[in-house]
């Protein structure tokens, strides 16, 4: 654990519809919602009327009738997030990139050439807002979690420093949904038990929260609320896992439909995977069902693989065991995730099925879409079909 707050994690204000506001200034000041059937983002002003991401477009309208409505930018959104990504790097050579729009930077050492930890986060803002255009929100602490923590109870377009003396009176007072980690079933369940802050989450001996929350959980949040992280900013590791969702909104879908989405989810993932020469052993399914209730469902392949077909058949086969559950309550998100990631090394599993040569038509595809552009060359079923917006990524080392 460090002794001083060097820890920087800075964070970009409502990312796209800053960008969109940034470029219009007569959206400047006005409710502001990227995306049509299914909000990806909102201004301030229209957070403040309810508007949230993930929710559909008529019931956005009705929280906010006079919010402009844009259609997202995902090439000017990447290209800021590469100018605001430069900044960090000619900060600090310790930068370890989260998403598109926020990072930790580690500026231990810096202070002879560039001040105090403070100093350096109040001139990163300056820089990001002059040469960017956009305002970001920025947290200073010991450690990644409480900076995290500072950079959002800052926001918006804020700075807060967490000197450690001041950590406990800081943190224990904030709701337990403040704890990496702790989601809507992890805060219903210490609610539950009464259990509403961090510091009373703190009283607890771990061996308690272990046992209420699960062995993993409960040590990671015991030790979180006790305000122990030592995890470095790593600018080395290579993810993990990697994963896109699509907000599907409140409308029934038909089962066809669903299909083609997850169709489409599953060939840009693999392709992601091909371009970087990785592989997954594991795929996640996600939902969201209309009820808002939410499920994970899971299966781990007995080798690693970067095909298409296998990673489609796998993900279709968790969608039909989830299927009746569709049927009964509709489903408004759909997300997959490749995880336990690895480098390829020849080894692929065989398909249950024959699928004819799977592997020459992935490499077909990618070199056709290499040359022409992503969307130049699609599979039959993905003709004609509404191909949802695929949010741009930090490079793999970032």
């Amino acid at each position: 654990m460090r002794g001083e707050a060097t820890v920087l994690h800075a964070d970009l204000d409502a990312f796209y519809a800053s960008v969109e506001q940034r470029d219009a200034p007569a959206l400047r000041g006005r409710p502001v919602i990227v995306g049509g059937g299914v909000v990806l983002a909102a201004s301030y002003e229209a957070k403040a009327r309810g508007v949230r991401t993930a929710m559909g477009g008529r019931q956005a309208r009705e929280l906010c009738p006079d919010a402009v409505v844009v259609p997202p930018r995902m090439e000017v959104y990447s290209a800021a997030s590469k100018a605001v990504f430069a900044v960090f790097r000619d900060t600090t050579p310790f930068v370890e990139g989260i998403s598109i729009d926020e990072a930790f930077l580690e500026v231990g050492g810096l202070r002879r050439i560039a001040g105090s930890p403070e100093q350096i986060a109040a001139r990163l803002r300056e820089r990001v807002r002059a040469e960017v255009g956009l305002a970001i929100s920025v947290g200073v602490a010991r450690t990644k979690f409480l900076a995290k923590v500072a950079s959002a109870v800052s926001k918006p377009d804020g700075l807060l420093v967490v000197e450690p003396e001041r950590e406990e009176a800081f943190l224990l007072p904030l709701p337990v949904e403040r704890l990496w980690g702790v989601g809507a079933a992890t805060a219903e369940k210490l609610h539950g038990l009464g259990i509403r802050t961090v510091g009373e989450l703190a009283e607890l001996e771990a061996a308690t929260a272990e046992r209420l929350l699960g062995r993993a959980a409960g040590a990671h949040l015991h030790a979180l609320a006790r305000l122990r992280d030592p995890r470095p900013v790593d600018t080395t590791r290579r993810r993990g896992s990697i994963g896109s969702q699509r907000a599907l909104g409140n409308r029934p879908r038909t089962a066809e439909e669903i299909d083609v989405i997850l169709t489409q989810i599953v060939d840009r993932l693999a392709r992601r995977l091909r371009d970087r020469d990785r592989v997954c052993r594991s795929v996640v399914l996600r939902l969201r069902f209309g009820d808002y209730t939410r499920a994970t469902r899971s299966r781990t392949l007995r080798a690693p693989t970067d095909r298409t077909a296998v990673l489609l058949l796998v993900a279709q086969g968790l969608l039909a065991a989830a299927m009746s559950v569709i049927e009964e309550r509709g489903v408004t998100l759909i997300g997959i995730s490749l995880s336990h990631l690895g480098e390829v090394d020849g080894t692929q599993p065989e398909l249950p099925i024959d699928w004819g040569d799977g592997e020459r038509l992935d490499g077909v595809l990618d070199a056709v879409r290499d040359r022409f552009g992503a969307t130049s060359v699609a599979r039959a079923v993905q003709l004609g079909r509404d191909q949802g917006w695929s949010a741009p990524l930090l490079p793999e080392h970032e």
